[in-house]
């Protein structure tokens, strides 16, 4: 604070605000750089439903490919049985022929996170473009 002692209304005190606005904007000035360093999550897809009176697709014409990791780690792409060694080579055989790359994976709900994480890793590192997350209130339609 500061006090002027000058004039005729005696002793007066008042607030110096130089140095408030240079704290001021120091801060802004910080908050401007580091706000687009802040980590953003995992870019994710959830299943669209079919429209509601659309015919199912026949069998074998389904073109959404799942990969389901159960309770005891053990992995399926579709309905086909693989392992975390072959999955890469796998995603990477199916999805030569299409152009949308588009791979959802479902885990147990009792997994922990590294698990899908894990396959998530593998899908992008096959060249998959975008990855979902199937969770039992999505896969219920709710």
């Amino acid at each position: 604070m500061s006090m002027a002692v000058g004039g005729g209304a005696g002793a007066r005190a008042d607030i110096n605000m130089t140095p408030l606005i240079d704290v001021l904007l120091v801060l802004l000035i910080i908050f401007m750089v580091i706000t687009p360093l802040t980590p953003k999550g995992l870019e994710t897809l959830i299943p669209q439903p079919p429209p509601p009176n659309a015919p199912p697709p026949p069998p074998g014409q389904d073109r959404t490919v799942v990969i389901i990791i159960d309770k005891d780690r053990s992995m399926h792409l579709n309905t086909e049985t693989v392992t975390e060694e072959n999955l890469g080579k796998r995603l990477e055989d199916v999805f030569k022929t299409r152009a949308e790359r588009v791979v959802f994976v479902k885990g147990d709900p009792d997994l922990e996170f590294r698990d899908v994480a894990k396959a998530i890793d593998i899908a992008k590192g096959a060249g998959i473009d975008k990855v979902g997350l199937m969770t039992p209130k999505i896969e219920a339609g709710q």
